[in-house]
């Protein structure tokens, strides 16, 4: 097992922290921030040798990938409340660059759609696109801002004691479980009958990783509406995210260590008092908050004891794991200017079938066309670059990757999984590459350096045990579930991250937002809206 250590400090741990948090992704560094700024001195655990959970970025060859930001949206106003919610975990420090005009093309088959930001200008350009479907495409943004609308609600029921949730939570709920209880495609058929139409609509579908037909339309809304004002990327890369962070942990005494995996809970009398880690090391505290997922909290992490006592692993049967993914990440020997990279990202799709049929038959047939691959610009998304890896710029590849494709592999150590393995992800590489080099045929005589992550680099970096990129798949019957909240019925033992709240950074740190109110009791977003 690697040596615990600080990150970029020599390491140095107290006996007793006021909270413990297990993993470094962007739910336990917002929740640990919060708890910070309220003078509390924290212990945040991480499994890996790097930090960030999704927000870690990591370099070969003289490149750099991020491995999971690739635009977040609300940020086009100072007083938007992720922006707020931002700026208020890093103190300001964290600066964000706008992708521009149009944020994601839509690509099926030879035709292109463009999405642009400004509400007015989205309405508009998808008009221009199907223009006898104008009461469609109004009803659609409407119905995306209704659903947004009773999300608060929703959410501050998540937040409340259990007392006053057991009084509370049917009234707070309801209003949001009207679009949360159906389909984005089951919502937006009764809009309009166009299917292609609803094909453009449904694109970013990939962002929460289920189809039209399977998806919550709640989860749809709240992506689609993330983005109606245009994307933006941490100028300097998503690493950014943890440096900025972290100053403001250890401002209150409190430390990040790396290369430390939490073997246990320690539980006393349904009271967590602190963990014990691999090596046999414990450390205490009476609050312990994990940000490792509900399965591993739940199955992993806690006695059985206490699990069964409390039915926790029957609470898991209601919800499933999310898809899994791979990206190939891309080094370009030349720089984006020359390369006329674009900001925006590209959404490719097959021309026939809607997206629910491409993503039986590819499940199907892995050989069967990509059901989608979506396409980011890192290099081109952050002015920085240019400065910190000149003459170079890279770009990430995804497409939907079934674990069960890999299972064969899986228990075999990372970078030396076999001749097999890596044949089989150099001929999903290579019919990626053939994608790419269709929209960018630019770029082909100036690839340098490829590789592909799979599912199992998924588990073996995030600890998913089915290579899940988004937690718990966001079905209708998810939002159904009241035990995904901070509050577990075990003292002391709280929950953050995706699995709490929907999928995305964002709404990561919106979870570790919740998680440190439902600590502290704090008004949070009354102290965030009162910081200039």
């Amino acid at each position: 097992m690697p040596v615990i250590q600080s990150y970029k400090k020599p390491y140095q741990v107290d006996d007793d922290y006021e909270a413990i948090l297990i993993g470094s992704g962007m739910g336990c560094l917002a929740a640990g921030a919060y708890l910070a700024k309220e003078g509390k001195k924290v212990l945040i655990l991480e499994r890996h040798y790097t930090a960030g959970g999704f927000t870690h970025v990591f370099k070969r060859k003289g490149y750099e990938w991020d491995v999971g930001i690739h635009y977040i949206g609300d940020l086009e106003r100072e007083n938007s409340s992720m922006k707020r919610m931002f700026d208020y975990i890093t103190d300001g420090q964290l600066k964000w660059a706008d992708m521009g005009t149009v944020y994601d093309r839509v690509i099926i088959g030879e035709e292109q759609f463009e999405f642009v930001k400004g509400v007015s200008n989205f309405k508009k350009k998808i008009l221009s696109y199907f223009p006898d479907e104008e009461k469609a495409i109004d009803a659609y943004v409407d119905a995306v801002f209704a659903a947004n609308k009773a999300m608060g609600k929703y959410y501050l029921d998540k937040a409340l004691p259990n007392y006053s949730s057991f009084f509370l939570s049917g009234v707070l709920r309801k209003s949001y479980l009207k679009y949360s209880d159906r389909s984005t495609y089951e919502v937006l058929k009764e809009l309009t009958s166009n299917e292609k139409l609803i094909k453009v609509l449904t694109a970013q579908y990939g962002d929460y990783g289920m189809t039209p037909k399977q998806s919550s339309f709640a989860m749809h809304a709240a992506v689609a509406k993330h983005y109606f004002n245009g994307g933006y990327f941490p100028i300097g890369g998503a690493s950014q995210i943890v440096e900025n962070v972290l100053p403001i942990i250890e401002a209150a005494g409190g430390t990040l260590l790396i290369s430390a995996e939490v073997d246990e809970v320690l539980i006393d009398n349904d009271q967590a008092v602190g963990v014990k880690m691999k090596d046999g090391k414990a450390f205490y505290s009476k609050t312990v908050i994990s940000g490792a997922g509900v399965f591993n909290t739940f199955q992993k992490l806690i006695p059985k004891a206490t699990a069964a006592k409390h039915q926790l692993l029957k609470k898991l049967e209601s919800v499933k794991p999310s898809v899994a993914s791979g990206c190939l990440y891309i080094g370009l020997n030349a720089d984006v200017e020359e390369l006329n990279l674009p900001k925006n990202n590209l959404w490719i799709f097959p021309e026939e079938g809607d997206h629910d049929t491409c993503l039986q038959k590819y499940v199907e047939n892995a050989d069967a066309e990509f059901p989608l691959v979506y396409v980011s610009f890192p290099a081109a998304k952050d002015p920085s670059w240019s400065e910190r890896y000149p003459g170079s710029s890279t770009i990430d590849v995804i497409t939907l990757l079934p674990y069960e494709n890999f299972a064969a592999w899986d228990g075999t150590r990372w970078m030396k999984r076999g001749d097999q393995y890596e044949a089989y992800k150099e001929k999903i590489t290579q019919r990626l590459l053939k994608i790419l080099f269709k929209q960018l045929p630019q770029i082909e005589s100036h690839l340098d350096h490829y590789e592909l992550s799979t599912p199992l680099s998924t588990k073996h970096f995030v600890n998913y045990d089915r290579g899940e990129i988004y937690g718990l798949e966001h079905s209708p019957e998810r939002y159904q579930q009241k035990f995904l909240k901070p509050r577990t019925p075990i003292k002391g033992l709280y929950l953050t991250g995706q699995d709490i709240v929907t999928a995305g950074v964002g709404a990561a740190m919106f979870a570790g937002f919740i998680t440190a109110a439902a600590i502290t009791g704090q008004n949070f977003m009354k102290k965030i809206f009162a910081t200039n």
